[in-house]
């Protein structure tokens, strides 16, 4: 008989449940405390929220050893990065309890049997139908000239995948909020493709034009969903929390 799936789902205020969920884990607003906030911990794994802003690892310079990974460690002793997010970027992001934790997660990952879905803001109104979905199959390399950006790259790029499918439009913003699940995980991939597509994301200070940039105070990018195996029990996981925009 199939396991379970354990599922958790929270907002900024207050968790909305769905029907499927076996349990809720509540949290409170993220902006109110210092300490990580934690949507699920155990003795393997943490799912924590990152708000934008705020450096998955330390950067270089005394002003960027704030971090996730840092609050984190100082909370959760031991507590190891398996993946990141753009600074830029909100949302949900694992982290290990322990080595072999780790390594079983980052195999999951390299092996892509971790799902991902990401909520964004972009520019224009799509012309798409709500909810079907598309692929976008461009290649991504680095501009070596004008790191760390990326480019579109027929030659050099490496293969990345994302789908997408239309959520809503907002007709007097002239903007339309989408869906997007990487299903290769190249630097940026996310905000390069809309890009690419003529539809970059709000906020976003390495892909828009001043005038998108100016629509939003932060990239309107959010890791809303993680789904996964867990490492020690197998058990099937799942965490969704909602964008505060």
């Amino acid at each position: 008989m199939p396991q379970a799936e354990t599922f958790a789902q929270a907002a900024f205020l207050a968790p909305k449940v769905s029907a499927e969920a076996n349990h809720v884990e509540r949290v409170a607003n993220p902006q109110d405390l210092c300490a990580p906030v934690a949507l699920h911990e155990d003795a393997d794994v943490l799912v924590l929220y990152k708000p934008s802003g705020l450096l998955c690892v330390p950067g270089r310079g005394i002003d960027k050893q704030d971090c996730l990974s840092a609050r984190a460690q100082s909370h959760w002793p031991g507590a190891l990065i398996v993946h990141r997010l753009d600074q830029a970027t909100s949302g949900l992001v694992l982290m290990a309890r322990h080595a072999d934790a780790q390594r079983r997660l980052s195999l999951a990952f390299e092996q892509r049997q971790v799902h991902k879905r990401y909520v964004a803001i972009v520019q224009g109104l799509v012309d798409a139908p709500a909810g079907a979905w598309a692929d976008i199959h461009l290649p991504i390399a680095a501009d070596w000239e004008r790191r760390p950006l990326r480019v579109i790259d027929a030659v050099h790029g490496k293969p990345s995948h994302t789908r997408w499918r239309t959520l809503s439009h907002d007709l007097t913003a002239r903007t339309t909020r989408v869906e997007l699940e990487p299903l290769t995980g190249r630097t940026h991939q996310l905000r390069v493709h809309m890009a690419a597509m003529g539809h970059p994301i709000l906020g976003d200070t390495l892909y828009a034009d001043a005038a998108t940039q100016a629509q939003s105070s932060r990239l309107l990018l959010h890791a809303a969903e993680l789904a996964l195996a867990h490492p020690a029990t197998g058990q099937p996981m799942r965490w969704e929390l909602v964008a505060d925009f």
